[in-house]
């Protein structure tokens, strides 16, 4: 073992280093994955804002941050990004400096069909998921660009790995199967923050892209938090042998917190759960090839600026 390696102290889930003075914005941090990347983040007396459409729902996440960590500054911002046309008026009123940080984490999973779409007419996974993070990035870059070592950390889907882009049917109008259109747009979220990170590179930038997945997060293992969710003690014991293989979400969010937080991490990684990438502390995996195919990913970001008239590259220095 090298003394580089010897001398960096492991990471722990449960003692985060402090991140006071920096900024956090969390889409979809009102429920589930998100919620407890918020939490988490907000135990290293940083400032987290909950992206989230829903201000009643923020509200009762704001509330239960603040009863489980004393001082906490968390804060709302009106954000929906099934609306392209919202973003960037959302963005200004963040009214802020820099921004340390962005996870990408909102996300609709649809079960069943019919197909749904978006305000301005895109499947709605794939517009929400996908399309809405990257404009948002765009709209974003100027205040990840004014931070010390700026990070935007996408969120992605262990159901991507068995997926595929078709690139000539990104919107599912051909062929629309709910649970494989979502990985996809999962898959076109992680594909884009790969190319992401390279375009970073190749314009000198310190922000990082940084890919994480959270691996089998079931509501059924997490904690309870009221008012956001109650798990009841019946389920979570129905569930316990499920934790042979998969986890809580609370669990579910220390990938994402790593890659928001590890001076360690660098761009252009996957980090995910240690057992399988099912469960357990997040640590380094290889990056899929289908993840980081050049040409599909230009194909993708061509069409994906096309569709929503922005290019996140533009936004970055």
């Amino acid at each position: 073992m090298s003394s580089v390696s010897q001398s960096r102290p492991q990471w722990d889930v449960h003692r985060l280093p402090s991140a006071e003075d920096r900024t956090f914005l969390v889409t979809g941090g009102n429920a589930g994955i998100g919620y407890f990347v918020a939490e988490q983040l907000a135990a290293t007396g940083a400032l987290v804002v909950l992206g989230s459409r829903d201000a009643a729902k923020a509200e009762a996440a704001m509330a239960s941050i603040h009863s489980r960590v004393a001082g906490a500054d968390v804060r709302h911002l009106q954000l929906d990004l099934a609306d392209l046309a919202s973003l960037k008026t959302a963005v200004d009123r963040l009214d802020l400096g820099h921004l340390d940080a962005v996870v990408l984490n909102a996300g609709v999973a649809l079960d069943d069909p019919p197909r749904r779409e978006t305000e301005n007419g895109h499947e709605l996974m794939f517009g929400t998921n996908h399309l809405g993070h990257f404009a948002l990035t765009q709209w974003l870059a100027p205040l990840l660009s004014a931070a010390p070592a700026g990070r935007i950390v996408t969120v992605g889907s262990f159901a991507a790995r068995s997926e595929r882009l078709d690139l000539d049917d990104l919107q599912s109008t051909r062929d629309y199967r709910p649970k494989r259109t979502y990985g996809r747009s999962k898959l076109a979220q992680m594909s884009f923050a790969f190319e992401l990170d390279r375009r970073l590179r190749a314009l000198d930038s310190t922000v990082l892209s940084v890919v994480a997945h959270p691996g089998g997060a079931l509501d059924s293992l997490t904690p309870s938090r009221p008012p956001v969710r109650v798990t009841p003690p019946g389920e979570r014991l129905r569930a316990l042998p499920a934790g042979l293989l998969v986890q809580g979400k609370d669990a579910g969010a220390w990938p994402a917190v790593r890659a928001a937080l590890d001076p360690a991490v660098r761009g252009g990684q996957l980090w995910g759960p240690r057992v399988f990438g099912l469960r357990g502390t997040p640590r380094r995996e290889p990056v899929p090839s289908h993840m980081a195919d050049r040409a599909v990913a230009a194909r993708l970001w061509a069409a994906s600026g096309e569709l929503t008239g922005t290019d996140p590259h533009l936004g970055f220095r």
